[in-house]
């Protein structure tokens, strides 16, 4: 996994974004064990305990769990994985018309734009 932090958000909370993606886009299936703190860590180039901070806000939303001396793993509860899903996407569609009205372009023509990107 492709691992980019930017300096204006904390790492964990990257981190956690980051992963939640790769759970919801299938990356990491249902059930699926996920790579120990240790190795995520290695991967990302970070201190385990900011792997350890990014899953625990994973394992609090409910998309992941632990099993004791196991490791943990990707929730198998597809309503959950739908919701995370839904809210990152609305999260994303947030900060694209921000970013549209910031340039002074309004609904009519968002609309427009997108319509005229997708025919292209």
């Amino acid at each position: 996994m492709e691992w980019a932090f930017r300096s204006d958000q904390p790492i964990y909370a990257q981190m956690s974004r980051h992963l939640s993606a790769a759970i919801v886009t299938g990356y990491y299936s249902p059930g699926q064990r996920l790579p120990s703190v240790r190795d995520i860590a290695m991967d990302a180039g970070v201190n385990p305990n900011t792997v350890q901070r990014a899953l625990a806000e994973l394992e609090r939303d409910g998309l992941v769990f632990s099993q004791r001396t196991s490791g943990r793993f990707v929730t198998e509860d597809p309503e959950k994985i739908r919701s995370v899903r839904e809210t990152m996407a609305k999260e994303v569609i947030d900060e694209f018309l921000k970013a549209m009205r910031k340039l002074g372009i309004d609904r009519k023509e968002t609309i427009a734009f997108l319509e005229k990107e997708e025919d292209e």
